[in-house]
């Protein structure tokens, strides 16, 4: 059978999935660490906020293979796709459960961070919003979560091997060059997303942040004037 190389992976595409790889490994390390690690943690946290924001609005607004419609399907394409029966490119039905929940999990983990202290000088930039019983079992939970991060990137990490090896797929390499060969006839080709689709979606994105950030709070109160501050 002939092949064909086509575009599979947008640019916005390939860039979210690799912004994810480095800010999670990163918020990971510097969580773990802590001390005054904790203003980067805190700073990947809103970040990863509006990556996950601007994913989500990537996936009704972008390309073929990048909306979630082209992907997110029901019981009976995951029968198929392991009846050997599916065909397409882009994420597989059963990829597309493994994207949804890292998108679920890291999204949960990076808003609970905005309401976590850690008793002694950090405090997520929207904690105020909560009360302090409420930012600690938020935080209890936060810290709980790294174990099924690790066990999904796991999973994730060694789909990717199984394909290489047992099934001869790099899936790596698309995700870098966008492109990737398939054999004739092409079933669903890959459109794109345009321009006007990407600056919508970065807006999103950036808001997101925004707020995350605690953009919509009110500032704090200025400190008191030294001068009219007593002598003792």
């Amino acid at each position: 059978m002939n092949r064909k190389r086509i575009r599979v992976w947008d640019l916005p595409t390939r860039l979210f999935h690799w912004s994810m790889v480095v800010v999670v490994t990163g918020a990971i390390v510097t969580g773990l660490n802590g001390g005054n690690m904790m203003i980067h943690h805190q700073r990947l946290g809103v970040i990863l906020v509006g990556l996950i924001a601007f994913r989500l609005a990537w996936g009704f607004l972008g390309s073929h293979t990048a909306r979630f419609s082209s992907f997110v399907r029901g019981p009976g394409a995951i029968a198929a796709y392991l009846r050997g029966q599916w065909r397409g490119i882009g994420h597989n039905p059963v990829g597309a459960l493994s994207v949804l929940a890292l998108l679920a999990v890291f999204g949960f983990q990076a808003v609970s961070g905005l309401f976590t202290n850690d008793d002694i000088a950090f405090e997520g930039p929207l904690r105020d919003l909560v009360d302090k019983a409420t930012s600690d079992w938020i935080t209890g939970i936060h810290g709980s979560m790294l174990w099924w991060l690790a066990a999904l990137v796991a999973l994730h990490v060694g789909a990717v091997l199984f394909y290489l090896h047992a099934k001869k797929e790099n899936l790596v390499r698309p995700m870098l060059t966008g492109w990737k060969e398939v054999d004739e006839p092409v079933h669903e080709p890959a459109g794109k997303g345009g321009l006007a689709a990407f600056v919508v979606a970065l807006v999103i994105g950036v808001a997101a942040a925004w707020v995350a950030a605690g953009g919509l709070l009110p500032p704090p109160p200025p400190p008191p004037d030294p001068a009219t501050l007593p002598a003792w």
